[in-house]
């Protein structure tokens, strides 16, 4: 059996059939922000490998870092054992996220940070007698991961998950905020926030929100006004809040933490994605003393969570590695200039006729089509262009590595002008 006959009638890909027609690349290897094809050719990587590859690819600080520690150990159990890597992390992590987070559990994935949070929640107000606080407040066009409490905040009709809707526990949901990010948040918004948390206050354990990016579900940049709101009235309704920032944070928005725009701390924020520069699969769900001396207070006094690989030290290693790369390069600089590039370039896609709107906020660039993609003839159509983008739906977006020049960055965005003006859309 050849490489790709193995991987085409054995290897099942995200978010796809077995038996799927769209193409499938074979990477060879990869190195800054190019991808280097089995084939030979070469294509510039606009997608940061799902938006988490910041510092781009073969990073000889990241290697180095994750070549020294194999030589002391890969892995070992978190259960009972800590080790330096963890402990160096958890440092940083504190130093650079909101306070008063200073409580810091690990995971190996964004979407199981995510069910991490949503079980803290509970036990929290169980901890406090509070039993009937067991569901949780979303937004529609919500997207927080694929494992079943992820699903059942995110959009449960728009999203990815519908098909599995009599599986889920059953949420409350609340309008997607239509304010934009960079106004100020209508009353209307606030109205329909104020409301669903005031109805649903006996029974809501938190709220949980992507902070001004809604990512998978829409691409969409909300008033940063509204978390300011969300905040106050969650303390208003006693319910706690949750921020996913596994998507925006370390710097994708332009801001450190997508939070940091509002001013506000969470009771509880999810990171993951970026944490490791894109090397390793790792997250993290960071909480208050108040939220953790509760949980210790009462019976089991435990958490109830422990992933086998928890705190993995070739993960945490990488991840304090890149959160000092991050911190001591000019990233607010650049992240800037990547803005400022998308705003000059990518705004011409606003004249076309098949094209709804463009969106830039930091190192993001969005173009709303009218209608859906085809995602065969469009990717195709872009690695025949000499470049990596991944669309979805009606989105074609733009969020490549940091370190990326101008001139790649010229590049990414001629070929996506180029290609949807020639783009036949789905009837």
């Amino acid at each position: 059996m050849t490489n790709s006959s193995i991987d085409k009638d054995h290897i099942w890909h995200p978010y796809s059939a077995m038996h799927s027609n769209l193409p499938v690349y074979e990477v060879e290897s990869a190195n800054g922000v190019r991808l280097k094809l089995n084939d030979g050719r070469e294509l510039i990587d606009g997608m940061s490998s799902w938006w988490c590859m910041i510092h781009g690819y073969n990073h000889p600080e990241m290697n180095k870092a994750l070549e020294q520690q194999i030589k002391k150990m890969s892995h070992v159990m978190f259960g009972g054992l800590t080790h330096q890597p963890a402990i160096v992390l958890t440092k940083k992590l504190i130093a650079i996220t909101p306070e008063p987070l200073e409580k810091v559990f690990y995971s190996d994935s964004g979407s199981v940070a995510i069910e991490v949070a949503m079980k803290m929640a509970i036990q929290y107000w169980h901890a406090k007698g509070q039993t009937t606080k067991q569901h949780f407040i979303s937004l529609r066009s919500a997207y927080h991961g694929d494992t079943f409490a992820a699903m059942s905040v995110s959009d449960p009709e728009t999203g990815m998950h519908s098909l599995f809707k009599e599986s889920l526990t059953e949420q409350f949901f609340i309008k997607q905020p239509r304010s934009r990010f960079g106004q100020p948040c209508s009353q209307e918004d606030i109205d329909e926030l104020e409301k669903t948390l005031k109805q649903h206050t006996a029974t809501t354990a938190a709220l949980i929100l992507e902070p001004v990016v809604q990512g998978a579900g829409g691409m969409w940049f909300y008033s940063s006004e509204y978390l300011q709101q969300a905040k106050k009235l969650c303390e208003k309704y006693n319910i706690l809040l949750i921020l996913d920032e596994i998507a925006t944070g370390f710097g994708r928005t332009g801001k450190l933490f997508a939070c940091e725009y509002a001013n506000i701390s969470p009771d509880i924020m999810c990171v993951g994605k970026a944490l490791t520069g894109g090397y390793m699969t790792l997250a993290a769900t960071l909480t208050t003393k108040n939220v953790s001396d509760t949980i210790d207070s009462t019976s089991p006094n435990v958490f109830m969570h422990g992933p086998t690989f928890m705190a993995n030290p070739l993960a945490c290693t990488v991840a304090a590695t890149s959160i000092d790369l991050l911190l001591k390069s000019d990233w607010q600089e650049k992240v800037k200039n990547i803005e400022i590039q998308f705003n000059k370039e990518l705004s011409i896609c606003s004249t076309f006729d098949n094209v709804t709107e463009v969106r830039v906020l930091g190192a993001i660039g969005v173009i709303e089509m009218k209608q859906a993609v085809d995602m065969k003839s469009i990717t195709e159509n872009f690695v025949n262009e000499g470049v990596w983008i991944r669309p979805f739906g009606k989105f074609i977006y733009l969020m490549p590595p940091f370190i990326i020049a101008s001139p790649d960055l010229s590049i990414l965005i001629k070929a996506v002008i180029k290609v949807i003006t020639k783009q036949p859309l789905k009837k």
